[in-house]
């Protein structure tokens, strides 16, 4: 997934702050124990979502797409001391080891962890965002981006992964995933009411500021 190689890598994962032992501990086990480990943001994404968190501090983050909650904690990091961050996933199959691994975090009472289809649960939370990040089914970014969109304050911050796709989105031979992310990729360059950027982290992360 990551376009940079990996000497490359291991040069920018020695110059940024390392992993909690809890955060390594749910890397190591996602490797061992769940399909498609690779889906997990790991070190260097997981201290780019911090960093980007901690420069927000925002009192409300959402996340869509749970998966074992790395992503999840990184992004907590950034909360103010009255934050709350609430997560959306819908593989019940991973819900006692995400809430094994939430439990094991200082950030446990911080987080609400909502089992369900998404474009249904973001509709019951009555709450304005100061950062959202998408990573989730690729096919449901613009669904997801829509339906968030009016929650989100003035200012705030989304973030979408997979942006780069491999480096697919730049083929001639092009899948049905990978005309999601460019249908998707377009629909925010065209959308004059933010302002954004790509970031060649890990697979392409999309960051749109809301004017």
């Amino acid at each position: 997934m990551s376009i940079i190689n990996d000497d490359l890598q291991q040069l920018l994962l020695r110059y940024c702050e390392p992993e909690s032992d809890l955060l390594q501990q749910i890397d190591r086990e996602t490797n061992l124990k769940v399909l498609m480990p690779r889906m997990l943001s790991g070190h260097y994404q997981g201290r780019v979502l911090s960093m980007l968190s901690k420069l927000v501090n925002p009192r409300r983050i959402l996340e869509i797409g749970t998966f074992t909650g790395y992503a999840t904690l990184c992004l907590a990091e950034g909360l103010r001391s009255d934050g709350l961050i609430y997560t959306l996933d819908i593989n019940k199959e991973l819900e006692d080891m995400v809430r094994k691994n939430f439990a094991q975090s200082s950030y446990n009472e911080r987080i609400n962890y909502i089992l369900g289809d998404a474009t249904e649960t973001v509709n019951t939370l009555d709450e304005i965002f100061d950062l959202v990040f998408i990573d989730a089914d690729k096919k449901n970014n613009g669904t997801y981006y829509d339906l968030v969109f009016n929650k989100i304050r003035p200012g705030g911050i989304v973030i979408v992964d997979n942006v780069l796709w491999s480096g697919k989105v730049l083929g001639n031979q092009q899948d049905k995933d990978t005309r999601n992310i460019i249908t998707f990729n377009d629909k925010i360059a065209a959308d004059d009411r933010v302002e954004k950027l790509i970031l060649p982290v890990r697979d392409g992360l999309f960051i749109i500021r809301k004017k």
